[in-house]
């Protein structure tokens, strides 16, 4: 069950948030209506997303939009030594993109582009999911 398998995050969301006992739920004083009605509303920043989802509950789109500013700014850079050095000179080395919670091999020049971690798609959590690469590009035009 979800509470049993997340209570101590869950207890600790309760008391910091609502001044809520989990033990009311058992006790009987608190709805399982109730209470998954404050579950569902826990703001992004609260222990449950950080057990549910690791780092990237931590991630908003403005980490997301950081990121990718980030990696265009290091391409654009890339781009401008490429085409101002010289003809003999060896390129210079491609940029490694900022590393996201969301994607195991971003950022990890030496292994293989398979990625051995599959996204599992749980959507238990309240944390929303972050932005797909086609949103970045287009909010960037």
């Amino acid at each position: 069950m979800f509470v049993d398998e997340h209570a101590e995050a869950l207890e600790a969301d309760l008391l910091r948030y609502y001044g809520t006992d989990l033990l009311d739920w058992h006790r009987g004083r608190l709805s399982s209506r109730r209470l998954a009605v404050l579950v569902k509303h826990l703001p992004r920043d609260c222990a449950l997303n950080r057990e549910l989802h690791g780092e990237a509950a931590e991630w908003t789109v403005t980490d997301h939009l950081l990121a990718a500013t980030v990696d265009h700014l290091a391409a654009a850079n890339w781009m401008f030594a490429s085409v101002n050095s010289a003809e003999d000179a060896d390129p210079p080395e491609l940029p490694v993109p900022v590393p996201r919670p969301d994607d195991p091999r971003v950022g990890r020049r030496d292994e293989d582009d398979h990625g051995d971690e599959a996204g599992n798609g749980d959507s238990a959590g309240a944390a929303p999911s972050p932005p797909t690469p086609s949103q970045v590009a287009r909010f960037f035009g």
